[in-house]
């Protein structure tokens, strides 16, 4: 499959994300389901690498998300979107989409309380979760898209 398709998951989890402060689990466990038969069926991930990256990457986004979601950092929707992007993608993918969450979010809270009060007021509406006064956990997934984007001129 293509990295479309992840794309466009991703944007849909993190509009809810930022919407809603959640993230469903049709999204989060559906796309983590399909992606474990996908794997399971063809021996490959949907980006095309091994089954054994796919199960590396999965293991890898355990690794970086249990431990937040153990300390109140992230939520269990966090920790499944990571998952299931793992058995989508590989292990790079996932260190990808991680390093440049951090990256984006520590970006946000710089520079939000500038950025924000020009925001139009719908966008700032639909986008409230964000807000830099809210609280400091912020909504995961808009980062993770964020992330991903940046990072993929180094991944492919």
């Amino acid at each position: 499959m293509q990295i479309s398709l992840v794309l466009i998951w991703l944007a849909i989890c993190a509009a809810q994300d930022a919407r809603q402060r959640r993230i469903s689990n049709a999204l989060t466990l559906g796309v983590g389901a399909l992606a474990l038969v996908w794997l399971l069926a063809t021996g490959s991930t949907w980006l095309g690498a091994d089954a054994g990256q796919g199960g590396w990457a999965c293991l890898i986004a355990l690794l970086l998300t249990l431990p937040g979601y153990f300390m109140g950092r992230m939520g269990a929707g966090d920790v499944k979107l990571m998952t299931a992007l793992g058995l989508a993608t590989n292990g790079i993918f996932v260190l990808g989409a991680f390093i440049g969450a951090g990256v984006a979010s520590v970006l946000w809270l710089l520079l939000a309380p500038k950025v924000w009060p020009h925001m139009a007021q719908g966008l700032r509406a639909h986008l409230r979760h964000l807000a830099p006064d809210k609280s400091k956990k912020l909504p995961f997934a808009p980062f993770v898209w964020v992330g991903v984007v940046l990072s993929l001129y180094w991944i492919t």
